[in-house]
C-alpha cells in the first residue's frame, strides 16, 4: 500500500470518527457540561454551593433569563435573532410600575407586560416581512433603541418601587407544597418550557418554524406561510420578554430604567451554548433549559468566589465563541459526511 493511499485511508478514518461522535456531542454534551458545572461549584465552595439556601435562590435569579432564552430560541430557529428584548423587558417593567403608582387596577398589571412585549414583537416581525429588511438585526436593533427610549420617557428616567402584591406574586412569591415552598417564577418556567416543547415538537406551526430556519425558500415553495410564521415567531419573543419584565419587577418590587441592559446577550448565549444553531433550524427546548442552567451555574460560581463582573463577562464571552465553534464544526462535519 502506498504512502498517500495509507494518508487517505486515515484521512477517512478520522473523519468518520468525528461524524460519529458529533451526534453524541450534540445530545450528551451539554449535560456533561452542567455536571461539570455542578462538580466545580461543589469543590470550589464546598459549604455553600450545595445549600438549600444557595440552590433555592438559583430559580429567582434565573427565572428571567430562561423565560427570554425560550422566546429567543424560537426566533433563532427561523435563522433570525432578536436584539430588542432586553429593552422589551425594561419599558414593560417600568410601564407596569409606572401604571401602578399611578392607581391602575392591579389584575390589569400582569397581562400588561405581555401585550407590551406581543406589540414590540409585531413591530419586529412586520419590519422584517412587510418592509423586506434584509437581517432581523436591523429592525432589531431600531426596536432596541426604541424600546429604551420610551422606557424612560415614562418613567422620567427614575426608578419607581413599591409594586402590588399581585405584581410581587410572580416574582417573588410562593406555592406551598408540604413542608416545601416552590418559587413561582419555578412554576412558570416549568409551564413555559413543556408548553412550548409541545408547540415546537406536535403542532403543525411548530415544524413550519423549523422548516424555515432548515430552508426558507423551500418551505415557501412547499406552502408553507413564511410571513405569517416569522411575524408569530417574533410575536412571541416579545411575549416572554415582556413577561420576563414581570417577573423582574415583582422579584425586585420595582422599576428600574436600565434593567435589562445585555439581557440579550444572555439569553442568545443560553440558546447557543443549549446546542441550536445560528444558522437556524435545529436546537431542542431542552437544551436551551442546560444553556440557561451553565449560565446561571457558571454566574453563581464566580460570585461564590469573588470572582469581579468583569471577569465573569470575559468567560462567559469564551464560552459563547466555543460554542459557535462547536456549531460550526457541526455544520462542516456534516457537509463533509453527505
Amino acid at each position: 500500500m502506498s504512502t498517500a493511499t495509507s494518508e487517505a485511508t486515515a484521512t477517512a478514518r478520522e473523519r468518520s470518527l468525528r461524524v460519529r461522535l458529533i451526534p453524541y456531542i450534540d445530545r450528551f454534551g451539554i449535560l456533561f457540561l452542567v455536571l461539570v458545572m455542578l462538580l466545580v461549584g461543589a469543590i470550589t465552595q464546598p459549604d455553600v454551593f450545595l445549600t438549600w439556601r444557595n440552590l433555592s435562590n438559583l430559580p429567582g435569579q434565573n427565572a428571567a433569563n430562561a423565560v427570554l432564552a425560550i422566546g429567543m430560541f424560537v426566533v433563532i430557529l427561523t435563522a433570525g435573532i432578536d436584539l430588542s428584548v432586553g429593552s422589551v423587558l425594561a419599558l414593560a417593567m417600568m410601564t407596569t410600575a409606572v401604571l401602578a403608582r399611578d392607581g391602575f387596577p392591579p389584575l390589569l398589571l400582569v397581562p400588561l407586560p405581555i401585550l407590551i412585549g406581543m406589540t414590540v414583537g409585531l413591530i419586529n416581525g412586520l419590519g422584517l416581512t412587510k418592509l423586506h429588511l434584509p437581517h432581523p438585526f436591523i429592525v432589531t436593533l431600531g426596536t432596541l433603541n426604541i424600546a429604551r427610549g420610551v422606557g424612560n420617557l415614562v418613567s422620567g428616567g427614575v426608578p419607581v418601587s413599591g409594586l402590588p402584591e399581585v405584581v410581587r406574586f410572580w416574582g417573588a412569591g410562593n406555592i406551598p407544597i408540604g413542608d416545601v415552598q416552590i418559587p413561582v417564577s419555578l412554576v412558570i418556567v416549568a409551564v413555559l418550557y413543556i408548553g412550548f416543547f409541545i408547540f415546537l415538537q406536535y403542532t403543525r406551526t411548530g415544524r413550519h418554524i423549523y422548516a424555515i430556519g432548515g430552508n426558507p425558500q423551500a418551505a415557501r415553495v412547499s406552502g408553507i406561510n413564511v410571513d405569517r410564521t416569522l411575524i408569530l415567531a417574533y410575536v412571541l419573543c416579545g411575549a416572554m420578554a415582556g413577561l420576563a419584565g414581570l417577573l423582574v419587577a415583582g422579584r425586585t418590587n420595582s422599576g428600574f430604567p436600565n434593567a435589562g441592559i445585555g439581557a440579550e446577550l444572555d439569553a442568545i448565549s443560553a440558546v447557543i451554548i443549549g446546542g441550536a444553531s445560528f444558522f437556524g433550524g435545529r436546537g431542542s427546548v431542552l437544551g436551551v433549559l442546560a444553556g440557561v442552567l451553565v449560565i446561571g451555574l457558571l454566574r453563581n460560581i464566580l460570585n461564590l468566589n469573588n470572582v469581579q463582573v468583569f471577569w465573569q463577562q470575559v468567560l462567559i464571552g469564551v464560552v459563547i465563541i466555543l460554542a459557535v465553534s462547536l456549531d460550526v464544526v457541526r455544520r462542516r462535519v456534516g457537509s463533509a459526511s453527505e
